[in-house]
């Protein structure tokens, strides 16, 4: 068992480097979603934010793991995975643990303690990741009303639209490090698991070449009440890989494809809803 997890060692990595990276982006872009709510975050509520988007990144690579993790490896593997964040996470803050007078012990427990709040939290949401189900999307609104209520600021949806453009963003990165690093399930995999592994692998797309298309840029559109709002968003990894002219080029041009989107979706919402005179704004 111990030399099966220690063949997944790169692979736990990749996964703790990403679940830090990605709470990292996340908080920052919550800061962006609504600066007259934000702008007062204390560091407090800034780690509490940071801690739930870990909660939910925990919750989603055990979802996605069930597929490519033996079931009888699969608790190891999580364990292992939540030693890697923790190890991870004390190496990122050592500059400021003696600043802050905090012990290295202080974040073992904290990261054991959000993994048991992720299981008790979340998993009573049954739901296929690679799906758009109606209970996938009820995860997602309770992920982001439980940030909107770190951020003190409960119901607010541009903080709940982001937190969804954030996990959703990340579901296909996640999916790509299984099936980078993973190795092929072997032919005696029993008949009745078969359909549901190759329905759960068609999630993200692949091209002829069997290529694995991973979303870099997720532009989402939603409405409240009389309010139509787009925001778009990069997936952290592609935010570092890029210039900072890149950066300005590609915010400028997302910027103008938001307002696109925005305009058509606010027209096409409009007459779902039988007005007459269809609002053709974009926040």
């Amino acid at each position: 068992m111990k030399h099966s997890i220690q063949e997944h060692e790169s692979l736990l990595n990749d996964l703790s480097n990403t679940i830090l990276d990605v709470c990292r982006e996340s908080v920052t872009l919550i800061k962006r979603s609504d600066h007259a709510a934000t702008v007062n975050l204390s560091q407090q509520q800034e780690w509490e934010i940071y801690l739930e988007f870990l909660k939910v990144l925990f919750n989603l690579v055990d979802r996605v793991s069930a597929f490519y993790v033996s079931i009888q490896q699969q608790p190891e593997f999580m364990n292992s995975l939540e030693d890697h964040v923790g190890e991870r996470l004390k190496t990122l803050l050592a500059p400021s643990l003696s600043s802050a007078q905090i012990d290295e012990q202080e974040i073992v427990v904290a990261i054991g303690r959000t993994v048991a709040e992720s299981r008790e939290t979340y998993e009573p949401y049954k739901f296929v990741f690679s799906e758009d189900t109606k209970e996938r999307n009820a995860f997602m609104q309770h992920v982001g009303e439980r940030v909107a209520g770190r951020a003190g600021a409960v119901n607010n949806q541009a903080i709940v639209s982001t937190t969804t453009l954030c996990i959703s963003a990340v579901i296909p990165a996640l999916t790509a490090l299984f099936e980078g690093k993973t190795p092929e399930p072997e032919d005696k995999t029993s008949p009745a698991t078969q359909p549901q592994a190759a329905e759960q692998s068609s999630g993200p797309s692949t091209g002829t070449s069997g290529t694995q298309l991973i979303k870099l840029i997720s532009v989402v559109a939603s409405i409240s009440g009389e309010e139509f709002e787009t925001r778009w968003g990069l997936l952290p990894q592609f935010r570092r890989d890029l210039k900072p002219d890149q950066v300005t080029a590609l915010t400028d041009y997302m910027n103008r494809v938001a307002r696109i989107v925005g305009d058509r979706f606010a027209i096409e919402s409009a007459k779902v809803l039988g007005k007459t005179d269809p609002p053709v704004g974009n926040a």
